[in-house]
């Protein structure tokens, strides 16, 4: 079964052996420098895309409905459904398409939050 081999063939086994390992080396380095990269890239886009959420939704608050608290939110509704929610006259039926300054003053106007 074991039959003598000429060094010179183990030698050459050998060598070609260690040049397949320093190609595999050099094939891993590139392999990890790519990898490097793309979560580099991938962490730089991850960062942009949480800001650009940010400035969206920040540019849809300000474009968008104003946002009210719940109480002026509930003031709204039983405007809409056609009560008055001013203190001159709360509670009384608005007239078909009638509107009131003193309710959309109430529900819109100053909000003490926002003057801060």
């Amino acid at each position: 079964m074991s039959e003598k081999q000429p060094n010179g063939n183990i030698y050459d086994r050998f060598a070609q052996v260690m040049k397949q390992t320093r190609e595999l080396v050099v094939n891993m380095e590139q392999l990890q420098a790519q990898i490097t990269e793309v979560l580099e890239q991938n962490a730089e886009l991850s960062i942009e895309n949480d800001h650009l959420r940010r400035v969206i939704k920040k540019m849809k608050d300000q474009s968008g409905e104003t946002k009210l608290s719940g109480s002026r939110q509930n003031l709204k509704e039983l405007y809409q459904q056609g009560f008055h929610v001013c203190s001159e006259y709360f509670g009384k039926r608005l007239a078909p398409g009638e509107s009131c300054a003193f309710c959309t003053d109430v529900i819109f106007g100053h909000d003490p939050d926002k003057a801060k």
